[in-house]
């Protein structure tokens, strides 16, 4: 298959090699585990259980809301030991409602739904029902609804299901130990989501540094002529989603549109297994592989582990720290969020958790920009990093959205091959959250302005159907009838009667 150039990109150190020949290991059910209500993107999931509830493996426990959502499922059976606020796994530590769930120690899963016997000749909605039943995500980082890509196919021409197993950022190897460990799994849930999507056609792009992968997902593929194992250039960052599409592709998504209006939808590698473990199975997604990884780590794995485990349990099942980290990422080093604590629990879309060590953090001191336009030569969304930083700095928000920050997906090239350190990710991050908040304010200003105005409108309409209903009664009454003149004359007056 002929490969396309992507824009930009760098080659960081990949640092793969101290998990990549680790098999995957089953953490202990720990005894406590943190369930948060919100571990996708849209709205958190509504409660169905309260403290005291006796829970088994498997059950939903909190229900999906909205258009955009994902239900909550007990990763161990147990007792419900309260639904409070726990700080979320994110940089600013704030509190987010989470079901705390106490194990009883006998992992009883509950009465799952039938497996879909056939689904090859079920219909696409009985497939993504089971498939949102289940609450799975995206679990390449993103954690979007996975039902809702699913659905895709009724709304646009697809050609392609594009499995991606890139997995470009530094230390991270989770998928690629699921693919080599579970290739006919991925498999059939490609074919089970092609059949659902109504995709002709399947492509599953490795990056070439894992050849191993590459060599098992073929031949796990060759009784199918429909999907494709193809190996793409190792360059940063291969694996969003958009430079995925078009290096196998050559075709770019345009801003503000989908891959899927290209006729492309993709998916992670693992996401595609839990979705063969839910028709099949009518398993939901209550564990994921995590890469535990950096310099701190005493003893880097990658971990199946359960939802909600805390990370502080995560890392002592891994040997704990051999040397202070300067920082604890979760997700990989260039796109991952540095973690408040080790009192967080890792959620769906926790593909890595990394103690990263001072030297393989290079925090160097910031100084001024030497206008070299390194910045802009890795940008792989064509973009200008330096410009859009200076118009930030002065808070210049709408100049920078001019030249596309909004476009921004947070990558990291730029920053990491900045020779003045000047940290361009974070004043990206700060201006896309300020614009996207002064777009809320400018919606909800319309909304308050269209309210306004249809009120206005509304009473003018009440107040001249008031003066039509009092115009229509006034010839009634002012308008007497001929044989009643006399009744129509006023009373005569004082003078008038002394005179008569």
């Amino acid at each position: 298959m002929k490969l396309f150039p992507i824009l930009g990109g760098i080659h960081p150190d990949y640092r793969k090699e101290r998990t990549s020949e680790k098999a995957i290991v089953a953490m202990p059910m720990p005894a406590t585990l943190y369930i948060p209500l919100q571990q996708h993107i849209g709205a958190p999931a509504e409660v169905l259980v309260a403290e005291g509830d006796l829970v088994r493996k498997g059950q939903m426990i909190a229900r999906n809301q909205g258009t955009v959502s994902a239900s909550q499922h007990a990763p161990t059976s147990g007792r419900i030991k309260a639904v409070t606020e726990v700080a979320a796994p994110h940089p600013s530590g704030l509190p987010q409602m989470t079901i705390v769930l106490e194990s009883d120690g006998k992992d009883e899963w509950a009465d799952l739904p039938e497996p879909i016997a056939d689904p090859f000749t079920a219909d696409m909605h009985t497939i993504n029902d089971r498939v949102a039943q289940s609450g799975i995500v995206g679990m390449g980082g993103a954690a979007f609804p996975s039902a809702i890509k699913l659905n895709l196919g009724e709304q646009k021409k697809l050609e392609i299901l594009l499995l991606n197993g890139a997995e470009c950022e530094p230390y991270l190897t989770c998928d690629d130990r699921v693919m080599r460990e579970y290739p006919d799994e991925i498999i059939d849930g490609a074919r089970i989501m092609a059949h659902a999507l109504g995709t002709p056609r399947i492509v599953i792009a490795i990056e070439q540094n894992k050849p191993q992968a590459i060599g098992i997902m073929t031949k796990a593929a060759s009784a199918f002529p429909e999907i494709r194992v193809v190996g793409v250039p190792v360059q940063y960052p291969m694996g969003s989603e958009r430079h995925l599409v078009q290096a196998i592709t050559g075709r770019e998504t345009p801003a503000r549109k989908l891959t899927a209006d290209l006729g492309v939808v993709v998916h992670n590698v693992s996401t595609t297994r839990a979705v063969h473990h839910a028709v099949r199975f009518g398993r939901p997604l209550v564990a994921r592989v995590v890469t535990v990884s950096g310099g701190a780590i005493r003893e880097p794995n990658n971990v199946l582990t359960p939802i909600g485990t805390l990370v502080s349990d995560l890392v002592e099942f891994c040997g704990g720290f051999a040397v202070r980290p300067e920082s604890v990422v979760n997700g990989g080093p260039m796109m991952g969020q540095p973690l408040p604590s080790l009192d967080v629990p890792v959620v769906k879309g926790t593909s890595g958790i990394l103690a990263l060590t001072a030297e393989e953090i290079n925090d160097s001191q910031t100084s001024s920009c030497i206008r070299c336009g390194n910045c802009v030569t890795v940008c792989p969304c064509g973009l200008s990093p330096i410009d859009m930083a200076s118009f930030i700095r002065k808070d210049k928000l709408d100049g920078a959205a001019k030249l596309g920050v909004m476009d921004c997906f947070s990558c990291g090239s730029c920053s990491w091959v900045c020779p003045s350190h000047i940290p361009l990710v974070h004043y990206f991050n700060y201006a896309k959250g300020a614009l996207n908040d002064l777009e809320r304010e400018r919606s909800k200003g319309d909304r308050v302005k269209i309210f306004v105005e249809s009120r206005t409108v509304r009473l003018e309409r009440a107040a001249e159907a008031k003066r039509a209903t009092l115009a229509a009664r006034k010839p009634a009454s002012d308008n007497a009838a001929p044989g009643n003149a006399a009744e129509a004359k006023p009373a005569p007056t004082t003078e008038e009667k002394a005179n008569a």
